[in-house]
């Protein structure tokens, strides 16, 4: 099912109060006959997700006068999605990747499959290219994590200046 996300109206839905920098908030995609919407709410108004909410998750406000950061453009992060293909020590890397990508739509997932030993694919295809790639599903593991944010954090986002 694809569907179009609202961005953060960065108004309480409950209180209608402007949400500031910083502050902590609550988001909630709901299903409204065809249409998914979003609403943000405020810690103070969060009563805890509806029962008829699609998913939910906990944010920060943005602080507008802070430095942006800025993705590296699709081609590039494409680029080094299919590097890291050739990597085994790097396959949580590229995990991690193929996931960002996919929230940012610049692959789709398929289908998800059984690997060797049971391990699970994720089956990707990437409309720019017209290619299909499998992704093994390698968490990272407790210890590596903060090393593969610093990674992709340093080769993928920007300051704008």
């Amino acid at each position: 099912m694809d569907f179009e996300l609202q961005r953060c109206t960065r108004r309480c839905a409950a209180t209608e109060r402007e949400l500031q920098p910083d502050e902590v908030f609550y988001s909630v995609l709901s299903a409204e006959g065809a249409e998914v919407t979003r609403h943000d709410y405020c810690e103070a108004a969060w009563e805890g997700p509806p029962d008829e909410a699609l998913g939910w998750w906990k944010s920060r406000m943005p602080d507008p006068k802070s430095t942006r950061m800025h993705w590296a453009p699709n081609d590039v992060m494409l680029h080094y999605f299919e590097k890291l293909e050739d990597q085994p020590d790097q396959q949580d890397v590229r995990y991690v990747l193929s996931l960002l990508m996919i929230r940012r739509r610049i692959l789709r997932l398929e289908d998800t499959e059984q690997g060797d030993v049971g391990s699970e694919v994720l089956v990707v295809y990437c409309p720019r290219k017209e290619a299909e790639f499998r992704v093994p599903v390698v968490e990272p593991e407790q210890q590596r994590i903060h090393e593969v944010q610093e990674e992709l954090a340093r080769l993928l986002f920007g300051s704008a200046a």
